[in-house]
């Protein structure tokens, strides 16, 4: 069972670097021109990670009534069950932030430590 989800996590991790790629690529030029009016390698990483952090926080804010509703009607079929407590959601929160921010990080910094001359040349 743990197998299954891991590959999950991993399936969804490698789309997420994809879409991540796609999206750097698509901003070379943009992050060369920040980079030579200044930027920081910290600032432009925040600047590609915070439109996947943006999906990751609303489809957090979607699953969780679902998730909720979902687990509590399950837990009810059991004469012995346990209360869903809410740190358990923001756990799970925090948890696929920090996988996003782990599978975004490394493109996104690659992308920020490219010298920006190459980018920037005509084509």
């Amino acid at each position: 069972m743990i197998w299954t989800a891991l590959a999950a996590i991993f399936i969804a991790c490698l789309g997420l670097f994809g879409l991540a790629t796609y999206s750097a690529e698509q901003r070379v030029k943009e992050i060369g021109i920040r980079k030579v009016l200044g930027a920081t390698a910290f600032s432009l990483a925040a600047l590609l990670s915070k439109d996947f952090l943006t999906l990751v926080l609303i489809s957090n804010l979607i699953a969780f009534p679902v998730a909720w509703w979902a687990v509590d009607k399950w837990l009810q079929e059991y004469a012995y069950h346990v209360n869903l407590e809410w740190w358990i959601f923001i756990l799970a929160a925090a948890l696929a932030v920090v996988i996003a921010l782990l599978t975004v990080s490394y493109q996104s910094i690659k992308a920020s430590l490219t010298n920006p001359l190459e980018n920037l040349k005509s084509d």
